[in-house]
């Protein structure tokens, strides 16, 4: 009896309670109704980008050369620790990937704005007024996706010289053409709507039917279609920047910071490994941002209630 009774104490005591069972199902619904992880990484993203040059250990363009190579988690001559390592003329890595953040989030920023507003312009001017319009900037679009886009950005370097306003002018021209289809064929739906028809009846201009009536129907989708494009962005501008188009040493680019670290590959991997992995996480946040604003803002898209 007392050994049946010890078994029955030891498999209630081995059994989960369930109250964690219950937490853990919560915090599963939570995970796939909010995108908390991406959002983490994005969040620390503008932290960095705003306050890195004020929190970061040390200089970012600076080093000791007798600490150059060092592995993560090392301290230099001098104590310094070296959270994620120094490169190969002794600057600390983490303290350049926080400025690297800065450079990554303005040029993103900056160009999706010129490419958001050219895109959403030429999207609702060719939806509404169709004809000749329509087909010059339909055109336009097929042509710019058939150039390839590392030609057109050499070219550029080449005759305008390495600049960040000729890199500017190369990402806000990948920006804007993502925009024209998707949005252009929102608007040829929303223009045949009863609402629109009523406005024009009572005498509105096309130029406030565009602003009144059609434009509050495709923000969300601007807005989703921006989400998804800025880590297209952060990836063109990493890519500009391994091959010498983009920004230029001894800027903490993460771009830089990669092309700087492939000759020491198999004896540091850390000097790719760690922008590498930072390009990766901000990227796939940005995907999965942009999966989740879909699927809220689009009502026909919910998977999760």
């Amino acid at each position: 009896m007392a050994l049946q009774n010890a078994k029955v104490g030891s498999v209630t005591q081995d059994a989960p309670s369930p109250g964690v069972g219950r937490i853990l199902l919560r915090a599963w619904w939570v995970m796939r109704r909010y995108p908390l992880i991406p959002a983490i990484i994005l969040v620390v993203l503008v932290f960095s980008a705003i306050f890195g040059p004020l929190v970061a250990p040390y200089p970012a363009n600076s080093g000791e050369l007798n600490d150059k190579l060092l592995p993560p988690l090392s301290r230099g001559i001098d104590g310094g620790f070296h959270l994620l390592g120094t490169d190969h003329v002794g600057r600390d890595e983490f303290s350049r990937l926080m400025g690297g953040s800065r450079i990554t989030l303005s040029i993103a920023a900056i160009a999706l704005s010129v490419g958001i507003t050219v895109g959403t312009t030429l999207g609702l001017v060719s939806g509404f007024f169709g004809g000749f319009v329509d087909e010059i900037i339909t055109r336009m679009v097929d042509i710019w996706y058939a150039l390839p886009f590392l030609l057109v950005a050499l070219i550029m370097t080449f005759i305008f010289g390495k600049s960040l306003s000729v890199m500017l002018t190369v990402l806000a021209l990948i920006a804007w053409a993502g925009f024209v289809r998707i949005i252009r064929a929102q608007v040829l739906v929303l223009r045949e709507m009863d609402y629109v028809d009523a406005a024009r009846i009572a005498g509105a201009t096309n130029v406030r039917i565009l602003w009144k009536h059609i434009f509050p129907g495709i923000v969300n989708t601007a807005v989703v279609i921006a989400s998804i494009s800025v880590g297209g962005l952060i990836l063109a501008e990493a890519t500009l920047s391994f091959v010498g188009a983009g920004i230029q040493p001894p800027t903490p680019a993460w771009g830089v910071m990669v092309n700087d670290g492939r000759s020491y590959l198999q004896s540091a991997w850390w000097l790719v490994g760690m922008p590498g992995i930072a390009i990766f996480m901000v990227v796939i946040s940005l995907n999965f941002l942009g999966d989740w604003l879909r699927d809220r803002l689009d009502p026909t898209l919910r998977q999760i209630d």
